[in-house]
């Protein structure tokens, strides 16, 4: 009976957070905490799926195509993106699903499940097409994002599917460079506060998108990726003035992220400059977009005092997971700083994506 082992690691966001669903570009990296699949073949026509950290098990029929599906049934979706591109299941395996990633913790474990499952499958069963990293990551955000119309972007299934720390471009055209492989005095705290990401992220995307298109109105020729910080001026009059907020935001944002790149692309990037990049992305996030909660806010607060470089809140908000940069001799410190707020942090490694093992 043929065995399949695939891990797929979690994914946190540097820079660019509520950037993508308006085609600007992210930095986000993997991180070594990982969803881990095990699959082996079984002699009936059924994927019979087990999740023990949750509890739950399943049983998908190897043919069924799925033209109706639940909201948010990832595996349904998965299938039936696949088998548009030609990866047909034709044999039953038992699946079974388990990691060390945290769930509901704004570090990506569903986008780590789908990457998985869809590695998985594409393994099993081939494609139409080379298989390559890329190609699981695209198929995973079309199954995530696409097929249930859900109002995130691409960064996660990307992050987790190519690993490293990447520059996404998550416009039409999607695109990605490695810009480092390592990334020294990485650190993930947990709020322990559950996150409400499509409620969060549809609002402020309308919202931007809205004062977008107040713009687009005024000026057919608009482009907000070729937009200037320093024009916002120029623009906010086209805006109705509760829309402003957001509309700055994004050029904010998308100023800092370009910044971060430039520092990035040097072969000794200067972290502590990163990590004030960070700052001031968080307070973008904080005190204009307000995706924060209390208990973030106490959390990045006291990694700051405690000698971090750098702190955000990661993701759509509401709860969830920040990340911050320290120096090799705080780290200790800022681990414990954010655990006396927060549920749990600890450090983690860049990771190379999912894989095959």
């Amino acid at each position: 009976m043929r065995k399949i082992n695939i891990v797929a690691p979690g994914r946190t966001c540097l820079f660019g957070d509520h950037q993508d669903y308006l085609g600007l570009p992210v930095i986000a990296c993997a991180i070594d905490k990982y969803i881990k699949l095990n699959a082996v073949e079984n002699t009936t026509a059924f994927f019979k799926i087990q999740l023990p950290d949750i509890g739950e098990e399943r049983d998908i029929l190897i043919h069924e195509k799925f033209e109706h599906i639940e909201n948010r049934d990832y595996f349904a979706s998965s299938l039936r993106v696949l088998r548009r591109y030609g990866c047909i299941p034709d044999r039953g395996y038992d699946v079974e699903i388990q990691g060390d990633l945290p769930l509901n913790a704004g570090v990506s474990s569903s986008s780590a499940l789908i990457v998985a499952w869809i590695k998985f499958l594409l393994e099993a069963f081939s494609a139409n097409q080379e298989i390559t990293s890329l190609l699981v990551s695209k198929i995973a955000y079309e199954a995530e994002v696409l097929e249930h119309k859900e109002p995130g972007g691409l960064m996660d299934q990307y992050a987790i599917g190519l690993g490293n720390v990447l520059y996404i471009e998550t416009g039409k055209q999607a695109s990605y460079k490695i810009v480092k492989d390592i990334l020294p005095g990485l650190i993930v705290g947990e709020s322990g506060v559950k996150k409400e990401t499509i409620g969060t992220l549809g609002d402020r995307k309308q919202k931007a998108l809205e004062a977008i298109a107040h713009v687009t109105i005024k000026k057919p020729d608009f482009n907000i990726k070729s937009t200037q910080l320093e024009t916002y001026d120029e623009y906010k009059n086209y805006i109705p003035i509760k829309l402003r907020p957001y509309f700055f935001a994004a050029l904010k944002n998308h100023s800092i992220t370009m910044k971060a790149l430039i520092e990035f692309r040097k072969q000794q990037p200067d972290m502590k400059y990163i990590g004030s990049l960070m700052n001031e992305h968080h307070l973008v996030l904080k005190n204009i977009l307000k995706i924060t909660v209390p208990t973030i806010d106490k959390m990045v607060d006291n990694a700051i005092k405690a000698g971090a470089y750098g702190v955000k809140i990661v993701g759509s908000g509401g709860g969830g997971s920040i990340v911050a940069i320290a120096p090799k001799d705080k780290e200790q410190g800022v681990i414990d700083a954010i655990k006396h707020e927060g549920k749990t942090a600890y450090r983690v490694n860049v990771d190379a994506g999912a894989r095959v093992l």
